[in-house]
């Protein structure tokens, strides 16, 4: 009987060390819920340029942590996360800098 106590604790430690090892991912998506709310309050500009860096710290992020403690940012192979997040945050950027303010 202590037997099954001591796998169920085992189990609700491992839980609680998956949840917390996914802090990468939670940091850049409370960026992105920041960014969304930015630009419904009609900052457009400005949510765009946060929604760029919340991808540039995914990138940062991919780049610096070593594979076992990235968690869910790691989608493929290290090299095409790098490619496609460096992309996508210099392309978010620039057109954010590139659409004109409103008149």
């Amino acid at each position: 009987m202590s037997g099954e106590s001591l796998a169920s604790v085992h189990r609700l430690r491992t839980r609680r060390r998956r949840w917390w090892s996914q802090w990468p991912l939670a940091l850049v998506l409370l960026g992105v819920v920041t960014a969304l709310v930015i630009v419904a309050v009609d900052r457009f500009r400005l949510g765009s340029l946060v929604l760029a860096t919340s991808v540039l710290l995914a990138f940062v992020l991919r780049l610096v942590l070593p594979a076992d403690r990235v968690g869910l940012l790691a989608v493929r192979s290290r090299t095409v996360d790098l490619i496609v997040l460096g992309t996508l945050g210099a392309t978010v950027t620039v057109f954010a800098l590139w659409v004109p303010p409103p008149a």
